[in-house]
Parts: structure tokens; C-alpha cells; sequence
């Protein structure tokens, strides 16, 4: 997916919050924003968004000389998912179908994502999860589960802090002995990093590591030697968030795609309205799937 004129405002917004995050005084906030402002502006737009975004928060990050600004933010969420795993997880286990259910607690954090214009505010994550049995799912979760039980290598891409603790749930669910997850390498916008992988008990289930790229999404080609080589060999790939569909729609891989819709650029590409909770299938199997009128359903926070 590349850049579309309806991806400058959220460009700006992101600039705008990055800022907020990170600047201690008026003056050098004014000066960071301006200088993010040109950037967008001046920026090639036939390339994917993410990319737009990485070079945003890489200037972020060098002008403010903070690592990781939006570490404050991603342990707030993840000590909320946290506090909210045990009652979550008697859920999934008194719920008819436990598995649809893992599947949408998975997807339902996806809504923890400070890139995202209709994202969910950390404190505002208990209530919305008491409504995710309502919220339209689109796509097969057995079809999910079928593809995990024949595959031999799965390569889990993780998406946002707080999230990730969501994912817990759903990768003890999977044959976890074939699994890798994968974070980002350098802290990127409030995406899970090794720390945040660490903080959600992952490395106690499954493989984890670092993919060595700052992209909010998965641009293969500038990932680790150690992931490109994981990614080639993984014969299934289930990729969180909107950031991975982004950046590997058109990827020949067997993928399976977990997500909220956020976007109605996305909403269109995808096939489902906005709001709606998502497994897609994807790659060289299935380059198509059945599509439904999309409409916003739940434009979230």
C-alpha cells in the first residue's frame, strides 16, 4: 500500500503527538514540528506510509536525544493488559468457543496504537474488551488454527506494546514449539520491542526476536540477516496490526493478517469496515478472499 493524500493528516497528527512526547519546552517543539512538517511535505509519496513514518520518528529521536520517547505510554498499556490477563483468560476459558475468543482478545488490543487515529486510550481498554463479542469479526479462525496445526515453522509478527500481552493468549493457544515471535528492533511509536516482549512473559512460551528495523511495519528488506532468513524458511506467517499489512499485503508468503481496521484506506483494501476485528488470509494460496460493503461499524476513541 502506498501513500495517499488521506495519510498526510495522520502524518501530521503523529508528528504532532511525537512531539508532545518527547520536546521539554515551547520553543524546541515549535522548532521539531516545523522541521517534521517539511519533512512530510518534501517526502516521496509513492512509497508506503510506514516508511514516511519511520524517517518522522528517526528525526524525533535524534533531535531529542531520547531512545525511546514513547516508553512512559507503552508501560501504562502493558501494566493495564496485565492487570487484565488473569480475568481475561477466564474468559477465553468459559466462552463457548474459546478460540474465536483468543482470537479476538488478539485483535482487540490491536486498538492499543498511538500511530492510529482511531485508537483506544489505555485506561479506555476494560470497557471496550466487555463489547469485543459484539464487535463483527471478518475471516475464519478455524481456518487460522488449521493452517498453525499443518505448518511446520510459524513466524508470529507482533505489533504494539499492550497488545503483545493480548497475544500471549493467543500463541499458547498455537503449537507453540514451532513458534518465533518477532518485535522491532529499535523502539519505533508505541510498537513492542524486546523489553515490551519480556514485560508480557513471551520468551516463557515461544522464541523471540529483535527483526533490527525501526519501521512501524515489516519492511523485509531492511530486517536483520537472522529474520530475512526466519521469514524465508517460516511456512506460515501471522502478522498484528495494521503496520504488517501494510508493508506485506502483496507478500507471496502463506499469511495470516490479525487486526482492527482504523482506516478507511486500509477498510477498502482489506474488505472489511472500519471498526471491524479482522483475520485475513494472504499470500500466494490466497490473493483474494471474500469481500463485504465497507462501512464504519466502530470508529473506536
Amino acid at each position: 500500500m502506498n501513500t495517499a493524500i488521506e495519510c498526510i493528516p495522520c502524518f501530521v497528527r503523529q508528528a504532532a503527538e511525537a512531539v508532545e512526547m518527547s520536546a521539554t519546552d515551547d520553543l524546541r517543539k515549535e522548532r521539531l514540528l516545523r522541521r517534521l512538517l517539511h519533512e512530510i511535505a518534501d517526502a516521496d509519496w509513492n512509497v508506503m506510509p510506514v516508511a514516511i513514518s519511520q524517517r518522522l520518528h528517526r528525526l524525533v529521536r535524534e533531535e531529542t536525544g531520547q531512545a525511546d520517547p514513547y516508553r512512559p505510554l507503552k508501560d501504562r498499556m502493558n501494566r493495564i493488559a496485565l492487570d487484565l490477563l488473569p480475568a481475561l483468560a477466564e474468559t477465553v476459558r468459559c466462552h463457548p468457543n474459546p478460540r474465536e475468543a483468543i482470537v479476538r482478545l488478539a485483535i482487540a488490543g490491536n486498538l492499543l496504537d498511538a500511530g492510529s487515529k482511531n485508537r483506544l486510550a489505555p485506561e479506555d481498554l476494560p470497557s471496550r474488551l466487555d463489547t469485543i463479542c459484539d464487535m463483527p469479526l471478518v475471516g475464519s479462525v478455524e481456518d487460522l488454527f488449521r493452517a498453525a496445526d499443518e505448518a511446520r515453522c510459524i513466524l508470529y509478527l507482533a505489533d504494539n506494546a499492550g497488545e503483545i500481552v493480548f497475544d500471549r493468549l493467543l500463541i499458547e493457544a498455537l503449537p507453540a514449539q514451532k513458534v518465533t515471535v518477532a518485535v522491532r528492533g529499535l523502539p519505533v511509536i508505541n510498537d513492542a520491542t524486546l523489553e515490551d516482549a519480556e514485560t508480557a512473559g513471551i520468551p516463557k512460551i515461544a522464541r523471540v526476536i529483535a527483526n533490527g528495523s525501526d519501521a512501524p511495519g515489516t519492511l523485509v528488506e531492511e530486517c536483520s540477516e537472522e529474520f530475512r532468513a526466519l521469514f524465508n524458511r517460516a511456512d506460515l506467517i501471522i502478522a498484528k496490526g495494521q503496520g504488517n499489512y501494510e508493508t506485506l499485503s502483496n507478500t507471496t508468503k502463506k499469511v495470516f493478517f490479525l487486526l482492527t481496521v482504523k482506516c478507511p484506506l486500509v477498510a477498502t483494501d482489506i474488505g472489511a469496515p472500519v471498526g471491524a476485528l479482522v483475520v485475513k488470509r494472504g499470500g500466494v494460496e490466497h490473493k483474494r478472499v471474500d469481500r463485504v460493503p465497507v462501512q464504519n461499524v466502530a470508529q473506536g476513541n
